[in-house]
């Protein structure tokens, strides 16, 4: 049983006023970090890769689905996995609602794991999800840290990894699979 220390309203409000200082240092180092992360060069994609979609074998320009913008989720699924990253899930559990917000603001939101299409599509039935989820068939591995159609990469910040010995439902475990967000741009 743990311990906990009991004090007056007036020694709480000295804390806590305490412990506000610590909480608005580490916003700012996290607004100049995230200032420096979108200060990163942006590097075009040349190779023409590859994915099994709802409407068949498509280009990473086919996912922007005519949009300006296209926001990547790598949804932790691997081709060995029994089912998604639980975590993932439930992450993914909200695109149906605000995926359609998005589209409203010409962006795309679609899943990429590197699940066989088929599992996806099963997988996909039994959450009870609509929003676009494709296939990357091998074409790369978001575990590499280098996810080629990453413009712009957003690191989740979840930060969980997984394994096939995991069942794909063990986060954070350090493995092949990697949750996180991209953000390509079409065009440039």
């Amino acid at each position: 049983m743990s311990t906990h220390i009991t004090g007056t309203r007036e020694e709480w409000l000295a804390a806590r006023l305490e412990l506000l200082k610590s909480e608005k240092e580490l916003t700012r180092r996290s607004d100049e970090l995230a200032r420096r992360r979108q200060e990163l060069p942006w590097v075009r994609v040349d190779k023409e890769y590859r994915f099994d979609t709802d409407e068949g074998n498509a280009t990473l320009t086919d996912l922007f689905r005519g949009r300006s913008q296209l926001l990547v989720y790598h949804y932790m699924f691997g081709p060995d996995y029994a089912a998604g990253c639980a975590t993932c899930s439930t992450i993914a559990d909200g695109f149906n609602g605000f995926g359609v917000h998005l589209a409203n603001h010409d962006v795309t939101l679609s899943a990429v794991s590197r699940a066989p299409f088929a599992k996806i599509q099963a997988y996909k039935r039994r959450m009870g999800w609509t929003f676009p989820w494709a296939s990357s068939s091998g074409n790369w591995a978001p575990g590499r840290r280098r996810a080629p159609i990453s413009l712009r990469r957003r690191r989740s910040s979840l930060g969980c990894t997984s394994s096939p010995s995991s069942g794909g439902n063990n986060c954070p475990q350090e493995g092949l699979e990697q949750s996180w967000l991209s953000a390509p741009l079409y065009g440039i």
